[in-house]
């Protein structure tokens, strides 16, 4: 008998250790952060600090050719917790409209992040912006007017909310849909509470940490996607940290956005689970340049928030998609270490799935490739080479290596040469660019390397028809998929 007690609590207390041997995820998305607002990233033309963000680099890897799937947020955020290019999807240009969406863009079928990890025993929490469509309907399941006029109202304190995160994946949610509604504060599935703006950062900063308090009371793992809403507009930094920068509210903005990611490290490392977290730090696209005003913070400042990439949130152009991503797991991470390799926001649904030793089907992350070797070994070798990039008019672009093939004659978004006036301009209709002897894009070289512009065409109507890029059967996109879209496209929402 004795020895069968100890045998027992031999297999219970193995079985806690297997628990603890599955890191906590983390994913911290910021909301419109420039590559270059991220002073690690941009040491001579950064003038914001991020003290907390370099400080996560200094302890993890910095991926420094990594990306987004597109340059605006919903499409981007849709790729990331599905493995799944946006434009597979019906959304095929712009983000989300402004308003409620009926029919959420993550059908309920396709797996998800959260859903992935739920099959390995993780707690799945989400807190921020969704922005990827939902309802608000009253008790009898009519939907709610949301707008007065052209003003946003928002739904009432007590609607429900039938088909958000909770819906997707995630056992628990707050946060609120988008920036045009950030007001209208969502519990789960029902509308808890109105809130100004300006508090909405520190708020989802609180419940992070206050997650974190009990989530490392218990011994399941768990997975927290963490969406903020900054420093994209509206440019509300609260009282504490106004005029801090010296610079502008936007730099405000993103010097308090940085203390919040610091709020969250504090935690994990004040509640004992800072070891055994991997912890991604991200943004879902570039800087938005009008609304950081952009131009006056490189004249005047001498602060660049893309850096010396070409472009900002919407392009085609790197500036638009090219991302901070940072990733940490202590001892198992190096600390302080770079990487170059080309990697994508899609990559989580696949790293998370071996990092879990589960098998993913020929229908689930059909976009997704496993950088967990990358992040035990900064040299690993990889057969990962090709992404496909967005921009917010749903032109395409796709990256083999050093190549990048652009097909639009502009910047396929908000930047000059718009593509109309590209076309205007008699600007040629595709764009190339050597991405290692010309990071900033300045010099098409598509008719020095026709065969380059052949092979990349080719490679990027495959993975259309295909429904995937990855290995395995075809599988089917939503819509049918134009890659020569036309130049003049409209583009509203709230973005």
């Amino acid at each position: 008998m004795k020895n069968l007690k100890i045998a027992i609590c031999f297999m219970l207390f193995s079985g806690f250790l297997l628990a603890q041997e599955k890191p906590n995820i983390v994913y911290i998305i910021c909301d419109d952060l420039g590559y270059g607002d991220v002073q690690v990233l941009n040491p001579e033309k950064g003038k914001i600090l991020t003290p907390k963000i370099d400080g996560l680099a200094k302890e993890g890897m910095t991926f420094t050719d990594a990306h987004s799937a597109s340059a605006v947020c919903t499409p981007s955020r849709y790729a990331l917790l599905t493995g799944r290019y946006n434009w597979r999807s019906r959304l095929q240009k712009g983000v989300l409209a402004g308003g409620a969406e009926v029919e959420p863009l993550i059908a309920d079928t396709l797996l998800t992040v959260p859903k992935l990890l739920k099959k390995a025993g993780y707690n799945t929490a989400a807190i921020g912006k969704w922005h990827l469509g939902f309802d608000y309907v009253d008790e009898s399941g009519k939907s709610y007017q949301l707008y007065e006029g052209k003003k946003m109202i928002g739904a009432p304190i007590g609607a429900t909310v039938p088909n958000g995160p909770i819906t997707r994946g995630f056992d628990t949610y707050v946060g609120f849909h988008h920036s045009r509604d950030m007001q209208t504060v969502i519990k789960n599935d029902k509308v808890i509470d109105k809130m100004p703006p300006i508090q909405m950062l520190q708020f989802l900063g609180d419940h992070a940490e206050d997650y974190l308090v009990k989530a490392a009371k218990k011994d399941k793992p768990f997975f927290l996607y963490l969406a903020l809403n900054s420093p994209h507009s509206p440019v509300v930094p609260s009282k504490e940290w106004q005029s801090k920068s010296g610079i502008s509210p936007y730099a405000d903005f993103v010097m308090e956005t940085d203390h919040v990611v610091g709020r969250v490290l504090d935690a994990l490392k004040q509640n004992g689970i800072e070891d055994n977290t991997l912890v991604f730090f991200t943004s879902d696209n570039g800087c938005s340049a009008n609304v950081a005003k952009a131009a006056k913070l490189e004249k005047e400042y001498g602060h660049y928030p893309s850096a010396d990439l070409r472009g900002y949130k919407s392009d085609i152009w790197e500036g638009g998609h090219r991302i901070p991503f940072i990733a940490r797991w202590p001892g198992v991470i190096e600390a302080n270490s770079e990487n170059a390799k080309l990697i994508c926001q899609t990559n989580l649904m696949a790293t998370c799935a071996e990092i879990m030793n589960l098998d993913l089907q020929d229908n689930e992350g059909v976009d997704s490739y496993s950088i967990l070797p990358m992040l035990k070994n900064k040299k690993a070798k990889t057969d990962y080479k090709l992404v496909v990039h967005h921009s917010i008019n749903g032109k395409f672009s796709i990256r083999n290596k050093k190549w990048k093939l652009e097909l639009t004659p502009g910047s396929g978004g908000w930047s000059n040469p718009k593509d109309n006036a590209a076309k205007k301009d008699g600007l040629p209709d595709i764009q190339l660019y050597d991405m290692i002897a010309d990071k900033a894009e300045t010099t098409n070289v598509y008719k020095e390397y026709p065969k380059v512009v052949k092979k990349l065409t080719k490679e990027l109507m495959e993975i259309v028809e295909n429904g995937r890029t990855t290995c395995g059967d075809n599988q089917q996109n939503d819509v049918p998929i134009d890659i020569y879209k036309p130049s003049v496209v409209k583009t509203s929402g709230a973005h």
